[in-house]
């Protein structure tokens, strides 16, 4: 029994892809090395069975100090900023990995810069609520008008291991919702159906903002 113990201590410490902590796994290793930080990933789409399989499953959280993280972080940026096909937000699903981990566009922020997320949880949602277009890079050819929460609190890693906090409002709110969204393996698409099932109340004078009825439409 005492040998039995000591080797599968050996095998928790030294083997990386085990699943004791938050290491990549060999599969994940392979995506994020199958090109240089000049290659973007290949966006994953719901018209693929595997890939809708990866999109709909929750995602674990990352280990902020891994190395990996560079490569992963730059080849996602180029992935998400395709010419082709820009976008405003991208999550690891959305790259082939379930792993808590974003690119967010800061419209709040001066210069509006491109932001890197880790282990991102909204602990806090406003009670007002706002409708707006998304789309979504995984998603191709659907558009609609989803209801988000104007505000949020952030928590999350930065790329230091430091923990973080902040209050976001208005549109970049709702990318943060939408990309959390996806880490928690939940599409768009889905809220538009979730929303079917509610009534709002909108806000005297504005039809984009609203305000949840509590009750569910029979």
């Amino acid at each position: 029994m005492k040998t039995f113990l000591i080797a599968l201590l050996g095998l928790l410490v030294f083997n990386p892809d085990a699943g004791f902590a938050q290491g990549f796994t060999a599969k994940e290793k392979s995506i994020i090395l199958s090109g240089d930080t000049a290659t973007m990933l290949r966006v994953t789409q719901i018209t693929e069975a595997p890939e809708l399989k990866v999109l709909t499953t929750a995602s674990a959280d990352i280990d902020p100090k891994d190395p990996l993280i560079k490569v992963l972080a730059q080849r996602m940026y180029l992935a998400m900023r395709d010419v082709t096909r820009p976008g405003i937000g991208i999550a690891g699903p959305q790259v082939g990995i379930n792993r808590n981990i974003i690119w967010v566009k800061r419209y709040d922020k001066e210069g509006e810069p491109f932001e890197l997320y880790l282990n991102p949880k909204i602990s806090w949602r406003s009670e007002l609520l706002r409708k707006g277009r998304e789309g979504c890079l995984s998603i191709p050819d659907v558009i609609g008008d989803v209801v988000r929460h104007h505000a949020i609190k952030l928590k999350y890693d930065d790329q230091s291991g430091s923990s973080k906090e902040e209050i976001i409002e208005g549109f970049t709110a709702v990318i943060f919702q939408h990309e959390t969204d996806h880490l928690n393996g939940i599409l768009f698409t889905e809220r538009l159906k979730e929303q079917e099932r509610k009534v709002y109340n909108s806000l005297a004078g504005r039809l984009d903002f609203m305000v949840e009825k509590f009750y569910a439409r029979p």
